[in-house]
Parts: structure tokens; C-alpha cells; sequence
């Protein structure tokens, strides 16, 4: 039980740190980004955003071992086990860890001048997959609290299939899409509320 509750506070706090950022990354530095002086975002490129990258993927990867263990442990309590919304909430998160790790921190070291390569390309592709995280987020923080104090019955249902069906869609389009509405903060905040009610939706009523 002590050793379930260390696990979970674990999971939240390296969670803040990787989200947290995240939403620093997405909110804040992108946009100062698009109006800072040559010197200023040269200078933030050599010095800030290497700093904010170590911690960005370290928190995602504790969280992700973290929640790791936690969804093992659940496996055994099926009022937990047997409600879909933390499978859909632990399958974006997943896919969110994958996005730090094999997308967004290889293309910005090629953004940074850490490595060669195709500095635009690599940071068009960083992005979409950053946004892709910040869309995710709304729902996998909505499963990740839901599985506790929501309770869906139907956890073998066709809703349960199409939420999972649509976040593995939207995780393609991470990989091989365009941001669409997700270009502006606003719209990305628009996108993860609205997917967040829709996941809601589909578990619910489909």
C-alpha cells in the first residue's frame, strides 16, 4: 500500500516537470521564439533550451516508468482494471513518452545544432509531435483521474474501441500529418478540450 501511494506521488511530480514543460515549450518559448531578436534566440537556442530539454525528457521518462508500474499494479483491481478510460488515458501517455523520445528530442538536436541534418524539417517535425503531446494531454490527464472518479461500465464496448481507434489516428498524423488547427496555442488548447469530451463521449454513450 505505502509503496502504491510512493509510486503515485512519484508519477505526479515527475508528471508536473514533464507537462509542465511541455506546456512551457508549446505556450511560452515558441512564441517568444517567433518575435525574439536574432542575438536573444540565438543566445536562448545555446543556453535555455538545451536545459528545459534534459528536464522535458528525464520527467517524461520517469513518468512513464512510474505509470508503468502503476498500470501493472492495477491489474489486479478490476474496479480499476475493468473501466476503458485509463487504458485510453495510459495509451496517449504512452504514445506521448514515444513522441519525447523518438521524435520531438532527435529533430531539436537538429534544430539546436547539437547534430547535422535538416534544421526546418526537424523542426516542423518537432513541433507536430509537441502539439500532438499537448493535444493528448487533456485526455490523458481526464483517464489517469477518471479511472477513480468516473466510473463507465462497459469496458469491452464500441466506444471503448473508438476512442483507442481515434488516438492511434491522431498519433499517425503525429508521425506522418500537418498540425491543422493546432498551429495556434489557442487552437491546440481548443483541439485537447475538445478531444478530452469526445474520448468522454464516446465511452459514455457509443
Amino acid at each position: 500500500m505505502i509503496l502504491e501511494f510512493l509510486f503515485r506521488w512519484a508519477h505526479v511530480l515527475f508528471g508536473i516537470t514533464w507537462i509542465g514543460l511541455l506546456y512551457y515549450f508549446n505556450f511560452v518559448q515558441g512564441e517568444y521564439f517567433k518575435e525574439a531578436e536574432a542575438g536573444a534566440k540565438a543566445d536562448a537556442m545555446k543556453k535555455l533550451a538545451p536545459r528545459a530539454l534534459w528536464w522535458f525528457r528525464w520527467g517524461a521518462m520517469f513518468t512513464f516508468l512510474t505509470g508503468a508500474y502503476l498500470l501493472h499494479s492495477i491489474g489486479a483491481d478490476r474496479d480499476i482494471a475493468g473501466q476503458p478510460i485509463i487504458w485510453v488515458g495510459a495509451l496517449a501517455g504512452i504514445f506521448m513518452f514515444l513522441n519525447v523520445w523518438l521524435i520531438i528530442w532527435p529533430k531539436q538536436q537538429i534544430v539546436l545544432g547539437m547534430k547535422e541534418g535538416d534544421g526546418p524539417s526537424s523542426a516542423a517535425k518537432a513541433g507536430l509531435a509537441s502539439r500532438t503531446n499537448t493535444l493528448f494531454s487533456g485526455p490523458m490527464l481526464f483517464g489517469m483521474l477518471g479511472s477513480k472518479h468516473l466510473f463507465i461500465q462497459d469496458a469491452g464496448g464500441t466506444g471503448f474501441y473508438a476512442a483507442i481507434a481515434l488516438i492511434v489516428l491522431l498519433e499517425a498524423n503525429a508521425i506522418f500529418g500537418k498540425t491543422g488547427p493546432m498551429t495556434s496555442v489557442k487552437g491546440v488548447i481548443h483541439c485537447s478540450i475538445a478531444l478530452t469530451a469526445v474520448v468522454w463521449g464516446l465511452l459514455n454513450f457509443l
